[in-house]
């Protein structure tokens, strides 16, 4: 069995077949090139080498240059220059530049099998540390696969989950049956024509959207699902469900952001709403643009009260309302894409719900 394989560059004949010849005889398979270039070229060709021994002084190109060379192309490779006794400060300089070891001339041939010896076993040292680095890192890769995997099914899970648990809610306030649901879709989408695109900001907005009337679970029913208009009273108690949600959610981790939207979904562009009173930019943006999908749909759906409008009233309602209970740059993006806009995505929310009702 070969020990290696050995490429001897060195453009004096009896030098370069006295190494052959030796090394052969312990164990390693050897080609020999009379320069550089002849050297290069057979480097480059067939089957790699383990080590590469180069005279420095050669014709027309010499060891170092082809020293550059070669680990362009394999840094793996060693490299053992030979060089005259006069010459040994371009042999300390080789092994600045990549170099393993150098072997002097005149040599005694048990320096030149040592050299051998180690270079190879330092090859095989990095070659064993490289494939190492590569398993570990197919080891990584694949634990992070399965990571990413497990993630997506956790948030595929807290997803239907909380999708559940919201159509419970809108079960029991009659007034608002498939509320959440449809208003996650449209703060979506104003987020999209925001151009808000980071993934983690679209699940504080999709998850406070969904569940902003959680807090109504607090409500007794004979308020909540009251058909007359509510007593003075009545609505003091009513008005602490945003508080109520906003308790529930902060004290879990991946939902403590989106309670801020629970918190504030009622509260008014000018201040004058509840429960904290805050205006302007003070209220989260989440909640601003909640706010705007919350009348989109007040107005477009069917309620006791009142049959749903067409989105031209939505329009002309947010208008009127606009730097009072609304953001106005909101309001302009709304606009901006225009009535028929609003009329399709609304038919695709309610397709979609239709088709997919695992999803909603």
């Amino acid at each position: 069995m070969k020990k290696g394989r050995i490429l001897i560059a060195d453009d004096e004949k009896d030098i370069r077949e006295l190494l052959r010849d030796f090394l052969e005889n312990e164990g390693y398979e050897c080609q020999l090139a009379a320069n550089a270039f002849d050297a290069l070229e057979k480097f480059k060709a067939g089957e790699p080498f383990d080590i590469v021994m180069s005279d420095i002084r050669m014709p027309g190109k010499s060891g170092l240059e082809l020293l550059e060379e070669i680990k362009q192309i394999n840094p793996d490779v060693m490299v053992i220059m030979i060089s005259a006794v006069k010459d040994i400060e371009s042999a300390i300089t080789a092994m600045e530049k990549g170099a393993y070891d150098y072997v002097s001339k005149p040599f005694k041939l048990n320096e030149v099998s040592f050299a051998a010896s180690k270079a190879q076993e330092k090859r095989r040292l990095v070659l064993e540390n490289k494939e190492y680095q590569k398993h570990l890192e197919k080891m990584v890769e694949e634990r992070t696969s399965d990571l990413k995997n497990a993630l997506q099914e956790l948030d595929k899970t807290y997803n239907f989950t909380l999708r559940a648990m919201a159509t419970v809610l809108d079960t029991r306030d009659t007034e608002t049956q498939g509320h959440s649901l449809r208003v996650v879709s449209f703060t979506l989408k104003l987020a999209e024509l925001m151009q808000i695109t980071d993934p983690d900001t679209l699940k504080v907005y999709e998850y406070g959207a969904l569940l902003h009337d959680i807090g109504k679970i607090g409500i007794p029913d004979a308020i909540l699902r009251k058909p007359e208009g509510l007593t003075a009273e009545e609505w003091l108690i009513m008005k602490k469900h945003p508080a109520i949600g906003y308790n529930l959610l902060r004290r879990i981790k991946f939902l403590d952001t989106s309670a801020q939207i629970v918190l504030h979904h009622h509260e008014a562009f000018d201040g004058s709403g509840y429960p904290s009173g805050l205006s302007g930019d003070d209220i989260p943006l989440g909640a601003r643009i909640f706010n705007v999908a919350d009348a989109i749909d007040a107005i477009t759906s069917d309620r006791p009260y009142q049959k749903a409008q067409p989105f031209q009233t939505v329009t002309d309602e947010l208008r009127k309302h606009s730097g009072e209970q609304f953001d106005p740059r909101i309001i302009a993006i709304f606009e901006k894409v225009g009535v028929d806009f609003w009329e399709k995505e609304k038919l695709k929310i309610e397709e979609r719900i239709r088709e997919e009702p695992d999803l909603f």
